[in-house]
């Protein structure tokens, strides 16, 4: 008997692809002896560093992304604790974003490890979404040996809420016409944008779950929260009309650092700020733009945070000028010198249109 597909009465088909524990994933593939571990991916324990990504063998701990190293090594006294390797994992990604591509050219990249496909209209001319997503989870998994979780949905919202259902190695599918029966129970703080504090307001509310939000007019929901208000309310009836966007690009791209010690000597800064600045131009320049605008992104001691921009006449294109920059902008808009500096952060924008850059590439990048 031929096996009958759930018609999918919705415009449109997304998928969100999440790659589980990604960082940690591709540490404990590369060295056998990590498997089964708790491998922990970021600063060190000793440091105020944060944690980047957890194992699932850590995360049995209570340890989860941005949380101190320090916390997560007295939670986890046995825990592996390793310094990213950005250029490991930018490679595994790349070899996965191919992989998406032979399913459908509509892809949304979010961050190194997860993205939005459209497959409305995909190259396997596959109506069956769960077959679709299955194919793709396995193709990942044999090209790359690492597990991804997708969520497939009508919508992006949905879609991303959806892959968090069943992690690690999860696939889990909403359909139209559950879409009321999945939001009904959800906690709010599985709303994408809905942290701790906003979470907070809404118990006041006493709103904790979709189904609570649904009593609450847009009016007032607006009145509480602002323009995130009229968010609030279509998410919780299912309402996401964004599309996956292809043309996507980094509008900045830089780095920053958080200290071991709070710095305060002009010397230390400035040879904190060449080392931000050689890393901001590499990774510019490995994205053939070139930027205009410097922003300078300073942490005091007692975590106050400023930004301070400057645009120059012409694109960035060498790391000692863009160390000169941001060096004296440190000098006369900031405290520098008079208040401690927990972190520094140098980032470039203002990229050259398409045409200007291209005439730039020969001088600017020439290979």
């Amino acid at each position: 008997m031929k096996k009958e597909i759930k018609k999918w009465d919705a415009p449109r088909k997304i998928i969100h692809v999440d790659m589980d524990a990604f960082y940690a994933a591709v540490e404990q593939r590369d060295n056998p002896e990590l498997r089964g571990k708790p491998v922990i991916v970021g600063g060190s324990p000793t440091s105020r560093g944060v944690v980047s990504t957890a194992s699932y063998e850590a995360r049995k701990f209570g340890i989860h992304s941005a949380m101190p190293a320090s916390q997560a090594k007295k939670l986890c006294p046995n825990g592996i604790f390793l310094k990213p390797n950005f250029e490991k994992y930018e490679t595994a990604s790349r070899k996965i974003h191919s992989i998406l591509k032979h399913y459908t050219d509509s892809i949304e990249p979010v961050s190194l490890d997860e993205a939005y496909l459209d497959v409305t209209q995909n190259k396997f001319h596959l109506g069956d979404l769960i077959l679709l997503a299955r194919l793709l989870k396995q193709n990942i998994r044999a090209v790359t040996r690492l597990t991804a979780s997708a969520g497939v949905a009508p919508n992006k919202f949905l879609a991303k809420i959806a892959s968090d259902i069943k992690k690690p190695d999860g696939l889990f599918v909403v359909f139209p016409d559950t879409v009321e029966n999945f939001l009904e129970p959800l906690p709010v703080r599985k709303i994408p944008g809905v942290g701790p504090v906003t979470e907070e307001k809404l118990k006041r509310l006493k709103v904790e779950t979709c189904g609570d939000l649904l009593a609450k007019s847009k009016d007032e929901l607006k009145r509480h929260f602002g323009k995130f208000g009229i968010d609030l309310w279509e998410m919780a009836r299912g309402i996401d009309a964004s599309p996956v966007v292809v043309e996507w690009e980094a509008k900045q791209i830089g780095c920053e650092e958080t200290f071991e010690k709070d710095l305060l000597a002009p010397e230390d800064l400035k040879r904190e700020i060449k080392i931000l600045a050689s890393e901001t131009l590499r990774r510019v320049q490995e994205d053939k733009k070139a930027g205009k605008t410097l922003t300078l992104k300073v942490k005091y001691a007692d975590f106050t945070v400023i930004t301070r921009s400057e645009t120059a006449t012409h694109p960035f294109g060498d790391a000692e000028e863009i160390a000169a920059h941001a060096f004296s902008l440190l000098k006369r808009k900031t405290e520098a010198g008079k208040r401690k500096i927990r972190l520094l952060g140098i980032s470039l924008s203002n990229f050259s249109a398409e045409k200007t850059r291209k005439n730039l590439q020969a001088e600017l990048f020439p290979f």
